[in-house]
């Protein structure tokens, strides 16, 4: 395995090739990317939807052997390889990517959405279940309902309430997008539940039967 001080030197490296700004123009097919875990095996189940008609258009998944551990802040180098494969078998790039994880919400500013970003060059955004950095007050109970996430000063993402009455989500730009763009997809694809319906097919695509 890459030492340690090498992983943090990659992920320096990559977040200062992270840019953050509006779409250029509208997506029209947005990707759900997510993967498990079983037997030394990581599968990536990719979910391509039609925007803004919310419409599921293509599947794909892929296999490779588990070659990195689970280490809090590395999850990118554990599950990237096999995200690609699941995204090398589509016929067409996606325009925007939603990521179970997090986008600049990160230690050194590079979750699993900003690497996948920079390493593909297509706009990615993280939507994460819990948080793993930051500072935030409780947004208010409705649907839509957000508060800025904090880290060192900087404002690294939003606390998102996709559901009235339900737990928010961790919202993040992954690359580039704005935090207004990654507000809008996440709860544009949260039409009945609280995790975006690509993501939610993605990790139904990854499971292991």
């Amino acid at each position: 395995m890459i030492p340690l001080p090498d992983l943090i030197a990659i992920q320096e490296e990559l977040a200062r090739r992270v840019r953050i700004a509006r779409l250029e123009e509208p997506p029209r097919l947005v990707a759900g990317v997510d993967a498990a875990y079983k037997n030394g095996v990581v599968r990536a189940g990719v979910a391509v939807f039609s925007w803004p008609e919310r419409r599921l258009v293509r599947r794909a998944s892929a296999e490779v052997p588990e070659e990195f551990p689970y280490m809090p802040g590395f999850l990118s180098f554990r599950e990237l390889p096999a995200l690609l494969g699941a995204l090398g078998k589509l016929p067409e790039r996606p325009d925007l990517i939603l990521v179970d994880g997090q986008g600049i919400a990160h230690p050194r500013g590079l979750g699993i959405a900003s690497h996948l970003g920079v390493i593909t060059g297509i706009p990615t955004i993280g939507s994460a279940k819990s948080r793993l950095i930051g500072e935030f007050r409780e947004p208010g109970p409705e649907r839509g309902s957000w508060e800025p996430l904090f880290y060192r000063g900087r404002r690294v993402g939003a606390v998102l309430r996709t559901r009235t009455g339900v737990r928010p989500v961790f919202v993040s730009p992954g690359h580039l997008v704005s935090l207004e763009d990654a507000i809008e997809f996440v709860l544009g694809f949260c039409t009945r539940f609280r995790i975006p319906e690509p993501v939610r097919e993605a990790d139904r695509i990854s499971r292991f039967t």
